[in-house]
């Protein structure tokens, strides 16, 4: 008897040890107690003790990191290869033309935000989304003092939405464990994806109204006026230097990109009279700096579309194109060892921080794993859904998606908690594809969690700390979640 109810207890304890666990490394890095790295490292360690099982710990951290190293190294070349791409300027008429649409209005450039994010998406990778969102629109939001945290949240909210593609990861997943055809799941859904891709970009509207009245409607003369000699920012993150204003001197020298040897080899960036608004908008780019490659612009377009296409079609690992991609690139554009040297330094922040944060997130997720914490916090989830609840199971996963991939991995909730609930609704009549459906609706709020990778390179590249992103971005991902959700059951998607 003894013995039964310990077997009782022990589950129970690691359910709310695993609750304890997540709510108070969020609580301490919302509160920046700690930081991000610390908490994922300091906090499983010790509730791994907690739970008695401190003697595996080692034996959980290493297969935590051996599951997260191929998206460890996939990160690190990736933003050395797309850091290079900053750096020799084939990004530059993107942001020109944002530059263009958005002039100096803070609402459109919330909303030219959430668009480029939802573009660049298509890709199906977030970090990929989230570095070239941020080093596009980073400049903006500085030059304007724009709240950094609505541009992480933005982006975030617009690229959960479109991860949702058959090739972005969870479709893909939810087809698999479920044994569906990945197109019947997406197809349908994209009436209800669209209402909630829109509803991002209605948010984006009203925060970017929240924003121009907090700051105004500027004209670019305003916001491009001469600035304080000691004030040096960077404005393309990983790329280069704030150029100097020399606004009625025209003595301005600009700074090359990044830091590193190119940097003196800078031309004078003098600005006439005759220079309209717009010109001088776009100097935020530094078009002297001395990293661009103007020549080389559709050699390196091709290989970004090539490895971008072979990345879709799976023709490689992607930490393996990445690195292939980087190695090339580097060498074509800069063929001295020195100037790769220099751009291998000037993103070096990047790669550490946020190679960092992942094998500090593969702590949390062995441990997470190798204790049980999360099958029996799923297990426990489940078993709290009342029996009547069970034709509307479809409706219950939605709901449950939003807590559940935010606190697990989408391979912990994908293949081990919805063929749970796929086999409760099925004792209901609600098919496989109705829950595989309302399985991505957790999405939008998937993309901050704390366990996906590409939110530390979103975070890390903007200079935000997670904790205010976390504040910011948790309310409007989740209404985005409850949108699409309310649109499938509404198109009797779901």
């Amino acid at each position: 008897m003894g013995c039964s109810r310990a077997n009782v207890r022990y589950p129970l304890m690691l359910t709310i040890l695993g609750f304890a666990m997540i709510a108070t490394f969020l609580v301490l890095i919302m509160m920046k107690k700690m930081s991000p790295i610390a908490a994922l490292v300091l906090i499983p360690a010790l509730f791994c003790v907690f739970v008695g099982k401190g003697a595996k710990l080692g034996d959980y951290v290493i297969d935590g990191v051996t599951s997260l190293a191929p998206t460890a190294a996939m990160l690190m070349f990736a933003i050395v290869y797309f850091g290079v791409m900053i750096d020799v300027g084939l990004f530059d008429p993107i942001v020109r033309g944002i530059l263009r649409f958005c002039k100096a209005d803070p609402m459109r450039i919330v909303v030219g935000t959430a668009v480029l994010a939802a573009i660049v998406s298509l890709d199906g990778d977030g970090s990929t989304t989230f570095m070239i969102t941020v080093s596009a629109m980073y400049p903006l939001y500085k030059r304007l003092k724009m709240s950094l945290v609505v541009m992480t949240g933005v982006a975030a909210m617009a690229n959960g939405v479109m991860n949702t593609l058959p090739w972005g990861g969870p479709t893909a997943r939810a087809a698999t464990a479920l044994k569906v055809d990945a197109s019947e799941i997406f197809v349908p859904m994209i009436p209800a994806l669209g209402v909630g891709l829109l509803a991002v970009f209605v948010m984006a509207y009203f925060l970017g109204l929240r924003e121009r009245k907090r700051l105004g409607v500027l004209t670019l003369d305003e916001v491009l006026v001469e600035e304080k000699a000691e004030e040096s920012e960077t404005v393309l993150v990983g790329a280069g230097s704030k150029p100097g204003k020399g606004a009625g001197k025209g003595t301005g020298r600009t700074g090359g990109a990044g830091s590193g040897t190119d940097a003196s080899d800078a031309s004078d960036g003098s600005e006439g009279p005759e220079d309209s608004a717009e010109d001088k908008a776009m100097q935020v780019l530094d078009p002297n700096r001395a990293t661009l490659r103007p020549k080389l612009y559709w050699f390196n377009a091709l290989v970004t579309v090539v490895l971008l296409t072979a990345m879709i079609m799976e023709w490689l690992p992607i930490p393996v194109l990445f690195l292939l991609g980087a190695a090339l690139v580097l060498t074509v554009n800069f063929p001295h060892i020195p100037d790769q040297k220099a751009r291998l330094a000037a993103h070096a922040d990047n790669v550490l921080n946020v190679s960092g944060m992942v094998f500090a997130a593969a702590v949390f997720t062995g441990v997470l794993q190798g204790t049980g914490m999360v099958e029996h916090m799923a297990k426990w989830l489940v078993d709290i859904i009342p029996g009547s609840m069970g034709p509307h199971m479809a409706f219950v996963t939605g709901l449950l998606s939003l807590p559940l991939t935010y606190f697990m991995s989408n391979d912990g909730f994908y293949f081990g908690v919805l063929p749970v609930l796929a086999e409760a609704g099925a004792a209901h009549g609600v098919s496989p594809l109705e829950m595989a459906r309302a399985s991505l609706v957790g999405q939008p709020l998937h993309m901050s969690s704390p366990l996906v990778p590409a939110v530390y390179v979103l975070v890390g590249m903007a200079k935000v700390e997670f904790g205010d992103h976390t504040k910011f971005v948790v309310k409007w991902a989740a209404l985005t979640c409850l949108v699409i959700l309310g649109a499938g059951m509404l198109f009797g998607i779901i």
